[in-house]
């Protein structure tokens, strides 16, 4: 069904060739002729400070329901065009109602916001909208996903809906999220700082970690939430949309077995890795500007959804610091809530050393990753690439923390730490004492790397379930996830954990 024409008041002309209007960005989003809108009368409730001859139809926001890949949806759409978009009684109870709608049928909610923010005029009615809508967000959170894309101001105590939904879209040039604008900084801290600086889309999607995606325009923009839908499930009670795929389960990835360099040192791209292997080599990154150190994203294989979690060997090494592991460890419980299973490839020589990262809290941080991967409880796949040093390797879905499958390439290596440093350790004595350091530094080396720098005695020990050529990868995650879907396990009864926060 096909919204009907916008009231007057509500049909302004976009600000910029980029922008288009609040209905114009419904219809970008939905099936042609999908949506269907509701409480379109509702009515501005401020009679104060000159708002009495000013009862605006909508309130500033249109809502309602359409379908994205022909599954239900429901969404909320701010019209900066009137009143500003910004929040008041009225145009907070109709969000409150799609959100309550979503929860009871069980579908996805997206939020286009565009908003000057509360709305002075209602005073503490405002600010209770705002609160109404973040109780929604979060006992919404893990049952239905929640999508918000920022196509234009969202500043003050707005940015805590967005915060608390599953994944942000930010426009390039038009999309801004911050506490306090720059006007309040420079009076408080004295700090000069533009909008783009302090709180736009590349601020967020690269430094801040806010946002996990960043496009150009909105029209881009809106198709990437759509292709995003592509992988995800209505609920957490129902499984991820499949999608068909001419891609053989069994196809042979032969140019994978040169892609690990012999020299353990040698950087390489995991993404070549991860796009080798799934259907149609068809990668959704998700955060791909944020801590590049380790690639998280969605993939079909064999058909199926998988989330895909990679340390990224030319960034970094793929080391593990603050920032990877708190965009792996949200993305690993996004997953987990919504029953995508989890495929982690492993090449981390373990966590940044250094005194910001001690101060910064990367024992916290880094634990949110580990409890992340233990509470999991889809099916989760992982394959050692190459290094796994020390509790990094614990932490990268292990067999230890309930992994179900977990595999190595011949170039695995499986240690507390690389040969050169456990020799210095270990032979440190006999190396101090010795005539000649350099040779008996050599034989300790090798003598080291023989033991450990290989999967052997990890597979000795059923820490690792099959050691596998490179060209075999695809064909051995398509079959054990196929074995894996109907997979039954469930955590301790409790009211919920305490993640490290």
């Amino acid at each position: 069904m096909t919204s009907a024409a916008p009231p007057a008041s509500a049909s302004a002309a976009p600000s910029s060739s980029r922008q288009l209007d609040a209905r114009q960005r419904i219809d970008a989003l939905v099936d042609p002729g999908s949506f269907t809108e509701i409480d379109r009368l509702v009515a501005t409730q401020c009679h104060d400070f000159g708002m009495q001859d000013r009862k605006v139809a909508g309130d500033g926001v249109i809502v309602g329901q359409g379908r994205i890949l022909d599954r239900t949806v429901f969404v909320f759409s701010q019209d900066a065009s009137v009143l500003g978009g910004s929040l008041g009684a009225a145009h907070a109870s109709k969000i409150c109602k799609v959100m309550d709608l979503a929860m009871r049928v069980g579908a996805p909610v997206i939020g286009l916001n565009d908003s000057g923010g509360a709305r002075i005029q209602e005073g503490v009615s405002s600010l209770a909208g705002y609160a109404d809508i973040f109780l929604r967000n979060t006992l919404a959170s893990g049952v239905v996903p929640q999508i918000s894309v920022i196509l234009g101001p969202c500043a003050g105590g707005a940015v805590y809906s967005p915060a608390i939904t599953d994944f942000i879209f930010m426009v390039e040039g038009s999309s801004h999220m911050f506490i306090t604008g720059p006007d309040v900084i420079a009076a408080v801290t004295h700090e000069k700082v533009g909008k783009e600086e302090l709180g736009g889309a590349l601020t967020h999607s690269e430094k801040s970690g806010v946002c996990q995606f960043a496009y150009p325009d909105e029209r881009s923009c809106l198709q990437a939430v759509r292709r995003l839908f592509s992988f995800l499930p209505q609920n957490n009670l129902e499984r991820p949309y499949t999608l068909r795929s001419e891609d053989p389960p069994s196809r042979s990835l032969d140019e994978l077995d040169t892609v690990i360099p012999d020299e353990s040192n040698k950087a390489y791209d995991m993404k070549r890795i991860i796009e080798a292997m799934v259907d149609d080599g068809d990668f959704f990154e998700v955060a791909p500007g944020h801590a590049k150190n380790i690639v998280v994203g969605f993939a079909h294989l064999g058909g199926n959804s998988v989330g895909i979690v990679g340390n990224q060997p030319a960034v970094l090494a793929g080391v593990l610091d603050i920032a990877a592991s708190v965009k792996a460890a949200r993305f690993v419980r996004f997953c987990d809530a919504f029953n995508i299973p989890v495929i982690t490839l492993v090449d981390v020589p373990g966590f940044l050393p250094g005194v910001g990262q001690e101060h910064g809290g990367i024992i916290l941080h880094g634990a949110k990753l580990l409890y992340a991967y233990c509470e999991a409880t889809v099916p989760k796949l992982t394959v050692i690439t190459r290094k796994a040093y020390g509790g990094a390797y614990d932490v990268m879905s292990s067999k230890h923390i309930r992994a179900d499958v977990n595999l190595a390439f011949p170039t695995a290596q499986v240690a507390v730490m690389g040969a050169s440093g456990a020799v210095n350790i270990i032979h440190r004595r006999s190396l101090a004492a010795a005539e000649d350091p350099q040779q008996l530094r050599q034989q300790f080396t090798d003598d080291y790397a023989a033991k450990f720098l290989n999967p052997q005695r990890a597979a000795e020990l059923g820490f690792i379930d099959e050691v596998i050529e490179p060209r075999e990868l695809r064909a051995k995650l398509c079959n054990w996830l196929s074995v894996l879907l109907n997979k039954r396990q469930s955590l301790p009864k409790k009211k919920h954990g305490n993640i490290p926060l």
